[in-house]
């Protein structure tokens, strides 16, 4: 009887693993939604920036150019 548990614990330990072992198709995948995320994010500071100091923005560059020039 003990040699039927053995055989019977063997099966199912070998079961459960199987089943939380991850597939090689599973184990590759990345973390997308973070860097979706992330990027759409900092496209959408880019545009509220843009929005509000485009032109402050483009003034202080043009100086900074003025500046390199003479």
């Amino acid at each position: 009887m003990s040699t039927q548990l053995i055989k019977a614990h063997i099966r199912l330990t070998a079961a459960i693993r199987a089943a939380l072992t991850p597939r090689d198709d599973e184990s590759e995948r990345g973390d997308v939604p973070g860097w979706v995320l992330i990027t759409l994010m900092t496209a959408g500071i880019v545009t509220i920036l843009w929005t509000f100091a485009g032109t402050k923005l483009k003034e202080m560059f043009e100086t900074a150019l003025d500046g390199v020039h003479g």
